[in-house]
């Protein structure tokens, strides 16, 4: 896995992370029951656990925001690399302009002082258009920036209302009280993790 890529998923991960850490209110209509009556009765407790890797590794919202995520940074940073080069090459082309400048000066070799003038006044200008360049390679890399982070923010909020619009439809009953990440947990506990079923909803309904 590329480093691009590691920075996209744990951006959506890290998003992933604070949305399943959710609370949810049992239905008051719904049949109520204690711990201890759960646990006579050998049932598991109404608390579910999400895996967020698997979401980001297999629902097809996740991976699809991520790849163009992926894909706009790639393009940002050639096309900003490109002007950059084109850049770096004109100013190294001034600074031998300048060089041979100054080795005429000191040789007396300008035919008339006029002609030493003209050139120095030309040398002037190509350095304010280079100081121009420069400032708008840097507005340049800026609204790439900013193009980047508005995107990224997109694609995570429409991550985000996705998973969490599915999971409170699947909990519109109320009977689980707590849905956790389970990176949260110290241990896995067998019978109360449903990423599978979510990962299978989700893509189900994204396919539609």
């Amino acid at each position: 896995m590329n480093k691009t890529s590691i920075i996209v998923e744990s951006i959506l991960g890290a998003a992933v992370v604070a949305l399943f850490i959710l609370f949810f209110t049992v239905n008051p209509w719904a049949k109520k029951s204690s711990n201890n009556e759960v646990e006579a009765q050998g049932e598991l407790l109404p608390i579910a656990v999400v895996n967020t890797d698997s979401i980001l590794l297999h629902y097809t919202l996740a991976v699809e925001a991520s790849d163009k995520l992926q894909a706009q940074y790639e393009e940002s940073m050639v096309k900003l690399d490109t002007k950059a080069k084109a850049f770096q090459k004109e100013y190294e082309t001034f600074q031998q302009d300048v060089l041979n400048f100054q080795k005429k000066v000191e040789a007396n070799a300008f035919l008339s002082r006029e002609r030493a003038e003209s050139e120095q006044a030309r040398l002037q200008k190509k350095e304010q258009q280079l100081m121009a360049k420069q400032q708008e390679l840097e507005n340049l890399r800026q609204k790439l920036s900013a193009d980047f982070m508005a995107q990224q923010s997109e694609l995570t909020q429409q991550l985000q209302d996705s998973v969490q619009a599915y999971l409170r439809e699947m909990n519109a009953d109320g009977h689980l009280h707590l849905i956790l990440n389970d990176a949260v947990l110290m241990n896995k506990v067998a019978g109360y993790d449903i990423t599978d079923e979510v990962i299978e909803a989700l893509n189900a309904r994204y396919a539609k």
